[in-house]
């Protein structure tokens, strides 16, 4: 049964001056994303395959989980926040990966998570995370097909 964990990036800077894609971690953010890798791989929910939005903090977030040597796709679409092109880009996860992480931004992945498992947490602020079990490989994911397992937010 493959599992997808779907995470928002970590807090941000504020964006005076730069432009949003190169908006980099806050202190804040650093902190969480780097407990969140922690949290994860505690839980023995190690990725083999990784769906990164392009944007700095995103990158900077999957950098700070510590997930040493996985593969990791970087896509501009996942920055467009649509729900639709995640779905898309979880498809064409490769069948070897038992487990995806995807980075993404809001409001997208909180709608994917909904989209997925009929259900999310009420809200999704950064560095929420949602894993998802589904029942079959990834270029079957459809909506409504998967299990919200478990949520996390850097509060819990």
């Amino acid at each position: 049964m493959p599992t997808l964990i779907v995470l928002r990036h970590a807090k941000a800077e504020s964006g005076p001056g730069k432009a949003d894609i190169d908006r980099t971690l806050a202190d804040r953010g650093r902190r969480d994303a780097t407990a969140t890798g922690e949290w994860l791989r505690a839980r023995g929910l190690v990725p083999g395959y990784v769906l990164c939005s392009t944007a700095a903090r995103t990158r900077e977030t999957l950098e700070r989980l510590a997930f040493d040597d996985v593969d990791a796709s970087f896509e501009s679409r996942i920055y467009d926040n649509d729900p639709g092109t995640l779905l898309d880009l979880v498809r064409g996860a490769p069948d070897g990966a038992a487990t995806v992480l995807l980075v993404g931004h809001n409001p997208s992945v909180h709608l994917f998570v909904h989209d997925l498992a009929g259900e999310s947490p009420d809200g999704f602020p950064t560095c929420a995370l949602a894993v998802i079990d589904l029942p079959d490989g990834w270029a079957d994911v459809r909506p409504g097909a998967g299990t919200l397992v478990t949520s996390r937010t850097p509060k819990d």
